[in-house]
């Protein structure tokens, strides 16, 4: 599932949850907080990529330290990519509106 940051959207505040709501599509609370985990560390390496590349395209190796600091793009895109929400977050979203898909592997050994 590639992550398009552009329909983010998600309450970037601490929200109060339901357990039941978490094991209802798994039976299970564990698997269910084992599969919004790994949708975290997922959705975390893709922010991370995208944050490099947009960050990539300010990069010049004659910049020094003031010239950094004071590029107001490049501070608009850290500011954008801040106020996103967590990566957990995004991930108990998708999960709880059934967006993740998940499977089990086969346990048979023959």
């Amino acid at each position: 599932m590639a992550l398009d940051i552009k329909q983010i959207n998600g309450n970037p505040s601490i929200v109060t949850r339901d357990v039941r709501q978490f094991d209802a599509q798994t039976g299970n609370i564990y698997e269910a907080i084992a599969i919004i985990s790994k949708r975290a560390n997922q959705i975390n390496s893709e922010l991370k990529e995208i944050i490099r590349e947009k960050l990539e395209e300010f990069k010049d190796s004659n910049d020094t330290l003031e010239e950094v600091i004071e590029n107001p793009e490049q501070a608009g895109v850290s500011i954008f990519f801040e106020k996103l929400p967590k990566p957990s977050t995004i991930a108990i979203e998708e999960f709880l509106q059934n967006k993740i898909y998940y499977n089990y592997p086969n346990n048979n050994q023959n």
